[in-house]
């Protein structure tokens, strides 16, 4: 089974201007594509930019299958490749909104949805319900695919749950922020090699609002390495998820096979 060559965007886009960020992300699915990458992700809340007024979180909130999906799955269909991407969800059925992440398929189908369970800070708790299914995964390329979003990968027992649902690539678009820069160059490789996977952490860049995104975009590898590694400012990087490398970590790697789970009662 080949690599799954995949693509980061470390981007921003445009605040509030959901036109211009489904433009910036045509541009880098036709780039990706081009490399020979076979996923592209983006980072949390790509289309529409983070840093929102409340009111303009719910105005700008669109149903999983709403018309940006559809124009998000054309952009995948043309180009061969499967994307992931954030955005602002309103349940179709309760207008509920929710932090969501959506995978769409290379073929434009879309393949899984999911609602961050963990939100952040006063901004997050005050514009997004919690989503409360921790584990959404999806196949693409032989790989087991999950998702979560920016501050879900800080909790152990959130990684560890798609690492025991067998998880072999767990896509993270985030909206990481200065002064925990730490979390993207030290926690994100401690938990692809602790849980036996690969971990594809996509960050926004530069001031928004009242935040600054400190980028470090990074695809971390089950053996503990960081197969690439983005930098400060806007751009695109790629790295390889190696299923005959994760295998052979996972040989070596005893964690998941000598892990005690009765003694951990506890936890929940």
């Amino acid at each position: 089974m080949p690599p799954l060559r995949t693509a980061l965007l470390q981007s921003s886009g445009r605040l509030g201007d959901v036109a211009e960020n489904l433009k910036v992300l045509d541009e880098a699915a036709a780039r990706a594509a081009q490399a020979g990458a076979g996923l592209l992700v983006a980072p949390e809340m790509f289309l529409t930019g983070y840093a929102l007024e409340i009111e303009d979180v719910a105005r700008l909130a669109e149903q999983a299958d709403g018309m940006s999906a559809r124009t998000i799955g054309e952009i995948a269909r043309r180009n061969g490749l499967a994307v992931l991407y954030g955005y602002p969800e309103r349940d179709a059925d309760t207008g509920t909104v929710y932090n969501s992440a959506q995978l769409i398929g290379p073929d434009g189908t879309p393949l899984a949805n999911y609602r961050k369970t963990h939100l952040f800070g006063g901004f997050e708790r005050d514009a997004f319900t919690p989503g409360d299914t921790p584990v959404v995964q999806a196949d693409l390329n032989g790989l087991r695919i999950g998702i979560m979003i920016c501050y879900d990968v800080e909790f152990p027992e959130n990684v560890r749950a798609h690492a025991l649902a067998g998880t072999d690539l767990l896509l993270v678009p985030t909206a990481q922020m200065h002064p925990f820069q730490f979390v993207a160059e030290q926690l994100v490789p401690v938990r692809a090699f602790e849980n036996q996977m690969y971990i594809a952490y996509v960050n926004r860049t530069g001031p928004e609002g009242e935040f600054e995104f400190v980028g470090l975009s990074c695809l971390a590898s089950p053996d503990g390495t960081t197969r690439t590694r983005a930098g400060r400012g806007e751009e695109m990087v790629f790295g390889e998820a190696d299923p005959e490398l994760l295998r052979a970590s996972r040989e070596t790697n005893p964690y998941l096979r000598d892990r005690r789970a009765g003694l951990y009662a506890s936890l929940i």
